[in-house]
């Protein structure tokens, strides 16, 4: 049986954590910015962990689980 594919997308997307779980970037940092508050902005460039429920299809896309 030949190998699965990743997604292409999924790849510059997520990354995978030690423990396992699926890190992302947040949205909503790129263009009009003068109407976020600093407090948004600084939150914004934080990364975070891919919610639980969207975790699998998430795995599923990069080939792990």
């Amino acid at each position: 049986m030949p190998k699965m594919k990743s997604k292409s997308g999924a790849k510059k997307r997520f990354t995978l954590t030690g423990s396992g779980r699926v890190k992302r970037e947040r949205a909503f940092k790129s263009h009009i910015l003068t109407s976020k508050s600093r407090k948004r902005k600084r939150v914004l460039r934080q990364s975070t962990l891919v919610h639980s429920t969207n975790e699998q299809a998430a795995k599923r896309m990069l080939g792990v689980g």
